[in-house]
């Protein structure tokens, strides 16, 4: 999911206290978060995703002309706005429906409702996968990587951003560490990782700070993520 002002996310995560199991819950739980980011902000704009699909990855603009893209757990901001010259541009998220208040049917991008463990697209539709703050937000993670898996083309990319090392809570009900990478072998080659440590309180303001995680400190600490992958050719 994408990110929020820090004062907002400390009390959510204090109203989100003790954990609370189920869908509905975590659903209601995102919506109240979202209501009242915009509530905060006034109109929810994603003006700052373009810099992570690109620049943070090593990535140019152009490398997404005539690409089909799909962000998972893409949230209400309009994340993939900024790709006006890729063929196709999806959000999938559960919580659609909902979002319609928050303004999305209003963003170049077409929105789609469904579980990032469901995702009802063809085998290989896609050239380009994105996972932005949302990995930890699933139900089932070995469901949610086999999809991933299915809908990206051999040769495609996937660009994951996330938290790690973080207790579960009613909307990050997920919890792994720096091995969740192994996960996604054998079909999915990493060809960048970076660990970052979370001096922010936002997983995108704490990638922007860019300090890299110390393991001579023995404590487990939360933190952050980056990683690039290629869908090997299987078989080939």
């Amino acid at each position: 999911m994408v990110e929020i002002p820090h004062q907002i996310r400390r009390t959510l995560r204090r109203l989100a206290r003790p954990l609370r199991t189920g869908t509905s819950d975590k659903g209601a739980e995102e919506l109240a978060f979202w209501r009242s980011v915009r509530q905060a902000e006034g109109s929810l704009r994603g003006d700052h995703f373009e810099g992570f699909f690109t620049a943070h990855f090593g990535l140019a603009r152009g490398f997404y002309d005539g690409k089909r893209m799909l962000d998972i757990g893409c949230g209400p901001r309009g994340s993939l706005e900024w790709a006006s010259s890729a063929a196709e541009r999806v959000g999938l998220d559960p919580l659609v429906g909902a979002y319609r208040e928050l303004g999305i049917d209003d963003q170049q991008m077409t929105y789609v409702e469904a579980p990032a463990e469901r995702i009802p697209f063809d085998d290989g539709h896609f050239d380009v996968v994105s996972s932005f703050n949302s990995l930890d937000h699933v139900d089932d993670l070995d469901a949610t990587i086999a999809e991933i898996k299915r809908v990206l083309r051999p040769g495609g990319s996937l660009l994951l951003i996330t938290d790690v090392n973080h207790d579960p809570t009613p909307t990050e009900p997920i919890e792994f560490s720096w091995d969740v990478v192994d996960r996604f072998a054998p079909e999915m080659e990493p060809v960048a990782v970076e660990q970052f440590e979370k001096p922010a309180d936002g997983v995108y303001q704490s990638v922007a700070a860019a300090v890299p995680y110390d393991h001579g400190n023995p404590a487990r600490r939360y933190a952050v993520l980056s990683a690039r992958f290629t869908k090997r050719q299987m078989g080939g």
